[in-house]
């Protein structure tokens, strides 16, 4: 599904109800495409928000144009089924460094960790085997300890901080229609929020893409379910009282200086 908007403020109230106000000065659209179910029922709409991205998908540093994407896949075994993932594995500046680990991409550190996990986090609780499914084989990821984490953009490669004008994500396993959701920001203003959609009968899988015409984004926060994996922690799909949901792929249009 595709839709663009004039762009709205979208708060949360002290209820938990989201307000949605518009400014009364002009401003830019935001284009955003949406899809539910499985690989085969969003691999059209992800392609859409590729081109809207850029078509050329960019291995190396250097880069002006075109996007990057993030699967997991190919994330070693020392960071694989642990609470170890990097906050800034994939924006090393390291020269020694692989260019794969050079994307331009760094997660905020709130104290918490990261888990990439090949068993569909089945290690944390047996329920999770037949709860997640991987997008692309066969790496999932999530935050440990909370449901809400941010990422920020570099130049590939370096510590200069840049901006995006689209972000988007697959989730897996999202049941509840409120609880999944992308804030984008410029600086410290927001740009919107907005839902995920839920998983259909079709498949788990929920894509999420906005892109802004001429805004700049240079964080975004993300929500993930309104529940956190951990030991005992059940699904509301499987009885539980929270809507647990975890990360696979990323996409996002090649990073530029802020400067």
């Amino acid at each position: 599904m595709l839709s663009i908007i004039s762009w709205a403020v979208i708060s949360c109230s002290k209820d938990g109800n989201y307000d949605y106000t518009t400014p009364p000065q002009q401003t830019p659209q935001a284009t955003i495409l949406n899809a539910a179910g499985d690989s085969a029922a969003i691999i059209g709409t992800i392609n859409q928000f590729r081109s809207l991205l850029g078509d050329s998908l960019n291995l190396t540093t250097g880069k002006t144009t075109g996007r990057r994407e993030i699967n997991w896949d190919g994330v070693p075994s020392t960071f694989t089924n642990q609470n170890n993932f990097p906050f800034d594995f994939f924006n090393s500046t390291n020269a020694a460094d692989p260019a794969g680990r050079k994307r331009g991409l760094v997660y905020t550190s709130t104290g918490t960790s990261f888990r990439v996990d090949s068993t569909s986090f089945s290690e944390i609780d047996p329920s999770y085997a037949n709860q997640f499914t991987p997008f692309s084989k066969k790496r999932l990821f999530t935050y440990i300890g909370s449901n809400v984490s941010e990422v920020g953009f570099k130049i590939a490669g370096t510590n200069t901080d840049a901006f995006v004008h689209g972000f988007g994500l697959i989730f897996s396993d999202v049941d509840d229609a409120n609880s999944t959701t992308l804030e984008f920001f410029n600086d410290n203003t927001s740009l919107g929020v907005f839902k995920a959609p839920i998983r259909n009968a079709s498949g788990g899988f929920s894509f999420l893409g906005v892109n802004f015409e001429n805004e700049k984004v240079t964080r975004v926060k993300i929500t993930s379910g309104n529940g956190v994996l951990a030991t005992g922690a059940k699904d509301i799909s499987d009885g539980g009282p929270a809507d647990l949901v975890v990360m696979d792929d990323f996409f996002y249009d090649e990073p530029k200086s802020i400067q």
